[in-house]
């Protein structure tokens, strides 16, 4: 996800500007609005921005300077400007501050679109490097870990998976060193490093870099940032762990793939009620224990397994991002018995609610 800063002293452009960054794409998020540069650096002061869209000429504080101020104090944020002046001088001094675009008002549609993509690339791309770098430095010294992804692969053993990927997760922070944005690029190349160990074993995959669609408001308070890009993090290595288990198990025929996907999708939208098998069964046009049995070869997980995997799942989701009591998480994911709950969660993360909840955090 993209978080923008928009900044312009008239509110219907601020307003529309807004809207049009909204509307680029389902992964940039306008996280903020100010009126001026002062009232921008204010808001930074407490919240997580990625890009900040602005406008040159603002009471208090113009947009140039507050370029400046970002460069200074947010290294890992991109900046370009809006502006009703087709000034050189503006424009060239825009670009000494290494602001990505000099976009003239009123604002062609396409031009914005085409500036907010290759501000997106860019952030990638540097943070893709930053994170490289880190992992050639770092991943030599760190082969028994690397060892124990591979083991748990090739014996398809998810078991102590989410423990697994919890301890990983420690690790590529102490390599971020407070700059959690880049924990997603370091999970993605994690598994990409993993995908190449498993080359001698035939094995052929392209992941995807994946999107942190419904984790973490727009808007993120400067304290809640570690919790949220370790989320994603651990979304990111949980996906990608299940997506390497699954290709190990080697292609299977068609008819299967997309029935173990209707299954999975069914549960994924409803694993908070009492499901039925029959009911499951009949939605795949399949008798009950076949369904049961051709579940277990290909996913290695009884469906009730699988259910409780995916309750976990959105436990976990609910205790990072709320401040709900367990016993609440519970009752929504669909336990009543908070004490049962409770247990499935520990046998699951090798650790209580509340345990888990202390770690991500500690």
């Amino acid at each position: 996800m993209i978080r923008v800063l928009v900044v312009d002293d008239a509110p219907i452009i601020r307003e529309s500007l807004s809207a049009a960054v909204a509307e680029f794409s389902d992964t940039t998020i306008v996280a903020g609005t100010a009126g001026n540069g002062a009232q921008a650096l204010e808001w930074l002061e407490g919240h997580y921005a990625d890009l900040c869209v602005t406008d040159i000429r603002m009471p208090v504080m113009d947009g140039l300077e507050l370029i400046g101020h970002i460069n200074g104090k947010y290294p890992w944020m991109k900046s370009m400007v809006v502006s009703s002046y087709d000034d050189f001088q503006y424009a060239k001094h825009s670009i000494q501050l290494r602001a990505l675009d000099y976009i003239l008002k009123p604002i062609d549609e396409e031009m914005l679109n085409a500036a907010l993509h290759r501000a997106a690339e860019q952030l990638q791309e540097e943070r893709t490097r930053d994170a490289a770098e880190l992992l050639l430095k770092k991943l030599p010294q760190n082969r028994a870990l690397v060892n124990r992804w591979l083991e748990q692969i090739r014996t398809l053993n998810a078991v102590t998976l989410p423990l697994l990927i919890v301890d990983t997760l420690d690790v590529l922070e102490q390599w971020a060193a407070g700059k959690y944005y880049l924990l997603n690029a370091l999970s993605n190349l994690w598994l990409s490093s993993l995908i190449e160990e498993l080359a001698s074993d035939k094995f052929v995959l392209e992941l995807q870099e994946g999107k942190d669609l419904g984790l973490g408001e727009a808007t993120l308070p400067l304290e809640t940032i570690r919790s949220y890009f370790r989320l994603c993090a651990v979304r990111r290595l949980e996906e990608g762990a299940y997506r390497l288990m699954d290709t190990m198990r080697g292609a299977r025929d068609q008819p299967t793939v997309r029935a173990i996907g209707q299954i999975k999708s069914y549960i994924a939208e409803h694993y908070s009620e009492q499901i039925n098998l029959q009911e499951l069964a009949d939605i795949v046009a399949m008798n009950k224990s076949y369904m049961c049995t051709l579940f277990k070869q290909e996913t290695e997980m009884t469906i009730w397994s699988y259910i409780v995997t995916e309750r976990m799942k959105a436990a976990r989701n609910r205790l990072m991002q709320t401040k709900d009591r367990v016993y609440e998480i519970a009752n929504d994911v669909g336990y009543e018995d908070v004490n049962h709950f409770s247990q499935l969660f520990k046998k699951h993360f090798g650790m209580t609610p509340n345990d888990y909840k202390r770690r991500m955090n500690e």
